[in-house]
């Protein structure tokens, strides 16, 4: 029978197929450094949808297992390759197929930035929400694959809620086209919501079609509280949401994160501090006036340092700014053990302190941001190069935290999907009959098992 490479050189032209081993490594995995990974048997780059349906025929007929990746961003190792298996990347499709400014939604390939089509649709006066703090780097696919949050999700929604519609090549090799373009549907099953969060495992998404919002009418005021505890912060957090307080981003970051920042990108931080609330609220007017009044007098109670409202805009950009960047500062200090837990809000100041205790007990560095405003919260956990101890605790501290989440009644991924990293507490969170559920769609979808084998849900491996 002929091989799945010999099939693959049929289809694709030379510089689309990564046969050597620089570029079979680089593609190996993505940001979760502590993942498993092998490097694949070839990487493809496709261009059209033609090349993915070509790439899927290929790997369906020889039973090589397909990779999908975007632009390996993805910290829990969803995007990370196995032996002989084919990595397809979809960042080479990055156009923008379509703006329809009348009925407000976008169509976009799989490996359109999110900032660039955020950047487009702005030019139609609209805007796109979800906002991952990898936005100028992350793509629609990646989005899409791990049901992607961000900084403005606490009000307007992660990725799933602004997918209305994807084309996705299933399988088997064919194309289906799901979900719809009015505001509203429910013609049969809900596909297009089932393929999102699948990380690659029902389908491979080609273009999603997404709503989008209205750019005018918002009025950003920016809040933000400076605490002596993390546990202080988490109180203003629990109080901001029983309130009734929907902010259109409230995040944390603590002072390892904020050090770490400062000290990379020379900016000008505040220092001193265990943790930084920023806080924005968007409506318009006296409305928007009062809300901020009140986020601030809930951090003040919550015992706030300090609280200051109508931050200069430059000096609010530049804190969201340090927000976004924590994660590849703390990069530079060792490798990073990503958490992405999501608790009640109220649970979030105990969780907080259940994390420094962790930290305490088993001897390890965790750094602390958070999209505390919808209790998804991002440990950090940093162990020197090349020390296994460090490794070892850094391991047993990261499953106590996924263990104190799980008993506060949270969920184990908040955005970053189970990739390989998470199975373990997904295969606690899930019960068996939820587990069979999975597994039956599965099966209905990827008999042979060839979609991102092993990631996503327990039971997956071929």
């Amino acid at each position: 029978m002929q091989g799945v490479l010999d099939r693959l050189r049929g289809a694709l032209r030379d510089d689309q197929l990564g046969l050597d081993d620089a570029v079979r490594e680089a593609y190996a995995h993505d940001d979760a450094e502590w993942a498993d990974f092998a490097p694949p048997l070839a990487v493809v780059f496709a261009e059209s949808i033609d090349d993915v349906v070509a790439v899927v025929h290929a790997c369906a007929a020889t039973g090589t297992p397909i990779v999908p990746r975007g632009a390996g961003t993805g910290l829990s190792g969803g995007a990370n390759a196995t032996a002989g298996s084919v990595v397809l990347s979809l960042e080479r499709m990055t156009r923008i197929l379509e703006i329809d400014a009348g009925e407000r939604f976008a169509v976009a390939e799989a490996g359109v930035l999110n900032d660039a089509l955020r950047a487009a649709v702005a030019e139609h006066g609209l805007w796109y929400p979800p906002d991952p703090a990898s936005s100028a780097i992350s793509t629609i696919g990646g989005n899409v694959a791990t049901n992607a949050g961000g900084l403005c999700c606490v009000k307007y929604g992660v990725t799933a809620d602004a997918v209305i519609a994807l084309t996705v090549v299933l399988a088997d090799g064919s194309v289906a086209r799901v979900g719809r373009r009015t505001a509203k549907g429910s013609t049969g099953y809900q596909l297009a919501q089932l393929l999102v969060g699948s990380e690659g495992t029902l389908g491979i998404v080609v273009d999603a079609t997404v709503k989008l919002r209205p750019l005018a009418g918002r009025e950003d005021r920016a809040i933000v509280g400076s605490f002596a505890s993390l546990h202080a912060a988490g109180v203003a957090v629990a109080a901001i949401s029983a309130d009734g307080i929907i902010p259109s981003a409230l995040e944390l970051i603590d002072r390892t994160c904020l050090d770490a920042v400062a000290a990379w990108q020379h900016l000008d931080l505040p220092t001193g501090q265990a943790a930084l609330l920023l806080a924005r609220v968007d409506e318009p007017g006296a409305a928007g006036e009062a809300l901020a009044a009140r986020v601030a007098e809930h951090m003040t109670a919550a015992g706030a340092t300090s609280v200051s409202r109508s931050v200069d805009p430059e000096d609010a950009d530049r804190l969201f700014l340090a927000r976004r960047l924590a994660y590849p500062s703390l990069e530079r200090l060792g490798p990073v053990l990503t958490e992405d837990v999501c608790v009640p809000r109220r649970a979030v100041p105990e969780m907080l302190a259940r994390i420094e205790a962790i930290a305490l007990e088993h001897d390890v560095t965790i750094a602390n941001i958070a999209h505390a405003g919808d209790g998804n919260l991002h440990p950090l956990i940093i162990a020197p190069e090349g020390d296994a101890h460090a490794r070892g605790r850094a391991k047993e501290a990261f499953d106590r935290i996924v263990e104190a989440c799980r008993d506060l009644g949270g969920t184990v991924t908040g955005e970053h999907g189970v990739g390989l990293l998470k199975l373990p507490g997904a295969a606690a969170e899930l019960s068996p009959e939820v587990l069979a559920m999975h597994r039956a769609i599965k099966q209905a979808l990827d008999p042979q098992g060839i979609l991102n084998p092993g990631k996503a849900f327990p039971g997956l491996s071929t």
